[in-house]
């Protein structure tokens, strides 16, 4: 097996996965940087009969892939909505103010459907932002302009990732809003495990990564062996990707709080104790009973 990093690079995995083909790669395991270029990446090992799996992002635009392996997206977005929800007590009037992901990221377009499902109707979104590249610094950007045009009256954030949470809260620390909202997040980063221990970001989505990757390997197992990938493992679920519906895997995510932190991302040793509760985190922890 070869593993390699494009390091959010397009053009780099597309040279490793060229190489990839060329050295005799009996089954590719695509986790997409770019749409466009996977797909070109996708259709190069059809052509050479080598079966291609999208893992954690979709490829549009190919009928190249033979399988799919994420969590269920518009559902990550959902559940962020529901999350936000919960913490504004489901008050109507709440003012929400929405930093999606990349509009040129698939799995961002699903995060943002299925939260506006969540929220819409349900709260008054008085600002929204599409965040390129999913920048923290960009988020924090637009964060600090919705502040401003809303005289800093904001009830909750909704942001999409750990990454543009962080952004959101940077804002809205630097502009002396306390306390602050409930914000949502996704990934369950450390950072972002500490921010809910102090209080700072409500939740996150927590992926558990062990039955993904799982589920990824016996696939590429039989592909590459020429036998046909047993039916439970995607229970007949199917996603379209505009050209075909490809076979798939869609894993449930799950909310976490301060008050479940324990019993997921802890025992699962995604993060341990030891690099959560470091001396700056020692009391919340404590607090928080880890």
């Amino acid at each position: 097996m070869l593993a390699s990093n494009a390091n959010q690079d397009a053009s780099q995995q597309q040279a490793q996965a060229e190489a990839a083909l060329t050295n005799g790669a009996s089954v590719l395991v695509l986790d997409a940087v770019d749409s466009a270029s996977a797909a070109v990446i996708a259709n190069k090992a059809k052509a050479q009969k080598v079966p291609v799996i999208a893992y954690d992002r979709p490829v549009p635009g190919t009928d190249a892939i033979d399988s799919y392996v994420s969590f269920d997206n518009e559902a990550v977005g959902r559940l962020q909505g529901e999350s936000l929800l919960t913490a504004l007590d489901n008050e109507p009037k709440a003012r929400v103010v929405m930093i999606n992901g990349a509009a040129t990221d698939d799995n961002g377009l699903a995060f943002k459907k299925g939260a506006h499902g969540a929220l819409d109707g349900k709260v008054q979104v008085v600002k929204e932002y599409d965040t390129p590249d999913w920048s923290p610094d960009k988020a924090q950007d637009q964060m600090t302009q919705a502040l401003t045009a809303l005289n800093n009256q904001v009830d909750g954030v909704y942001a999409a990732n750990d990454g543009t949470a962080g952004g959101a809260i940077a804002a809205m620390k630097a502009a002396g809003i306390k306390p602050l909202p409930p914000v949502t997040g996704q990934d369950a980063e450390l950072a972002a495990v500490q921010r809910i221990l102090l209080g700072e970001q409500y939740m996150t989505v927590y992926k558990a990564i062990k039955p993904q990757a799982e589920a990824a390997a016996v696939i590429a197992y039989h592909l590459a062996t020429g036998k046909p990938v047993p039916t439970d493992i995607t229970g007949g679920k199917t996603v379209n990707n505009g050209t075909k519906d490809v076979p798939s895997v869609l894993l449930v995510p799950l909310a976490v709080t301060k008050e479940n932190l324990k019993d997921w991302v802890m025992a699962d040793a995604f993060w341990t104790q030891e690099q959560i509760c470091t001396a700056q985190y020692a009391e919340a922890c404590k607090a928080a009973g880890l």
